[in-house]
């Protein structure tokens, strides 16, 4: 039997959904990497993401409390998670002595969202994975990106 977990609503309002090779033709691999939300769906044995999608998925109500509790000062209140290729979200942070770090794969799908800086004109990044979470900071289109809290979770 295949499994569809192409019909979340994350998905659906995927900016390059054309370019995906699918999460059933992949096993939850579209663009080559693991997606946070169907390797949770697979891990579940559900047939589809659509079982748990949405408010009912207990991953995101987990990482949007995991985010809210941060109690990140200037930082709106997280009240929901899209999924996100790692292309789009895989900014590069310049350490203090001079060396770039990437935090994520650029083939993966993880959850996240963008948020403006309650007193500024940056934005907060969020990114979530089963492992980390991340936010940070950035200005227009990305620009000088710095990272506010990377954790376990």
């Amino acid at each position: 039997m295949s499994r569809n977990y192409c019909d979340t609503n994350c998905c659906a309002r995927c900016g390059i959904k054309d370019k995906c090779a699918g999460c059933a033709q992949t096993q939850g691999r579209p663009f080559g990497g693991e997606c946070v939300i169907a390797g949770c769906c697979i891990s579940k044995g559900l047939d589809s993401c659509s079982e748990c999608n949405g408010p009912k998925c207990e991953l995101m109500k987990q990482i949007i409390s995991e985010f809210n509790d941060l109690g990140i000062e200037d930082m709106p209140k997280v009240t929901e998670l899209n999924a996100l290729n790692g292309v789009f979200i895989n900014l590069e942070y310049i350490f203090s002595g001079g060396q770039t770090v990437k935090l994520w794969d650029d083939k993966r799908v993880y959850l996240g969202n963008q948020l403006m800086k309650a007193n500024g004109d940056r934005c907060y990044g969020l990114t979530a994975d089963e492992h980390h979470l991340l936010v940070c900071e950035y200005g227009e289109n990305g620009m000088d990106p710095q990272i506010v809290v990377f954790r376990r979770r």
